[in-house]
């Protein structure tokens, strides 16, 4: 097999409208994982209830964090990354929420952010209108930031379990956030220890304009949605100035590339291999989103056919390089701002 030039991600959304059986997400998870994706996603958000999906059924939907964190004690390899709406949501609930899976999953947790625009949806709740998309991306980016804090308020080793003196924290080495956004304030610490990975991976969808400064700060994964290799790209170096704006290292922002997938046949397997390559000699993007119209024909497919095509052709590793979805994505473990300056940061 030729050698791998440059690492090529790919990963598969396993959404259902109107699965609600945990095997239908289970044999999911394990198809992709035996096809080494570095990870699977679930959409969710705050759609009422009765909504026709496009099948035309009632599209009830499970909450995705909780699908995938039954699915975690089932798969061993395979990253987990839910949809997490942080409109109308607590961010403290969410940081603990999104550390609890990468606790349960062992180190394989990420979390797509996203808000909630519509009336509709605000009055679920009854606590707000909604606002405008730009306002509400602002605030995402602030649950994002302290979401990490609150991840980093616990230093790796705060836990002690010293039975014969009866401590089991370190309260040294226990921080205060004390953090003040434009629309929450939270303090912290968190409630959960250190997540395995220390954050877990934070995914952003910069198809639209206004998500885009958020993932420039904040996130490890961008998916872009285009229909040619030339305006993904666009995109991705648009991004990845903007990240070196704020300080980041670009380098460490993975742009994926989101395609519809319908295959009927092996030839189609084989067509999308030849698109995935050709996009990314291409340079369009680092990998691919792949968002099944069929999840289980789909996704088959993709494993048994496109995968293997890929593999001979030196593109996609045969397996997983490490243990985490930090490992698969080739991130590093962040160090804790807390320990490094030895205080509380601002």
């Amino acid at each position: 097999m030729p050698a791998l030039a440059r690492p090529l991600h790919l990963a598969a959304a396993i959404d259902g409208p109107g699965q609600y059986e945990a095997s239908y997400y289970v044999e999911l998870a394990r198809l992709a994982e035996r096809g080494t994706l570095d990870f699977v996603t679930l959409d969710d958000g705050f759609a009422a209830p009765g909504r026709t999906s496009r099948r035309g059924r009632a599209a009830g939907r499970l909450d995705a964090l909780a699908v995938l964190a039954r699915v975690a004690p089932a798969t061993e390899r395979i990253g987990l990354v839910p949809t997490v709406t942080t409109t109308h949501t607590e961010p403290f609930h969410v940081s603990t929420s999104v550390a609890t899976l990468d606790w349960v999953s062992r180190g394989r947790a990420g979390w797509t952010v996203d808000v909630s625009t519509t009336e509709a949806e605000a009055r679920l709740f009854g606590r707000r209108p909604a606002a405008p998309a730009g306002a509400l991306w602002r605030e995402a980016g602030e649950v994002a930031d302290v979401a990490a804090r609150l991840w980093d308020s616990w230093e790796d080793d705060a836990e002690i379990r010293d039975v014969p003196t009866g401590r089991f924290i370190d309260r040294d080495k226990l921080h205060y956030v004390d953090f003040q956004g434009a629309t929450f304030a939270v303090r912290g610490p968190s409630i959960v220890p250190r997540p395995p990975q220390g954050h877990p991976v934070t995914v952003v969808d910069v198809t639209a304009e206004p998500p885009r400064e958020a993932a420039a700060r904040y996130a490890d994964v961008a998916f872009v949605r285009a229909a040619d290799p030339g305006s993904a790209r666009v995109v991705g170096e648009e991004l990845r100035e903007r990240a070196r704006e704020f300080g980041r290292d670009p380098a460490r922002l993975t742009v994926l590339a989101s395609l519809p997938v319908e295959l009927h046949t092996t030839a189609d397997a084989v067509e999308l291999a030849d698109r995935i390559g050709d996009w990314h000699a291409a340079g369009a993007a680092d990998g691919f989103h792949l968002r099944p119209a069929d999840a289980p024909r789909d996704l088959a497919r993709v494993v048994d056919g496109t995968v293997p095509v890929l593999q001979h052709r030196g593109l996609l590793r045969r397996f997983y390089p490490g243990t985490t979805l930090r490992d698969h994505l080739g991130l590093t473990r962040p160090v804790n701002r807390y320990a490094r300056t030895g205080g509380t940061a601002a």
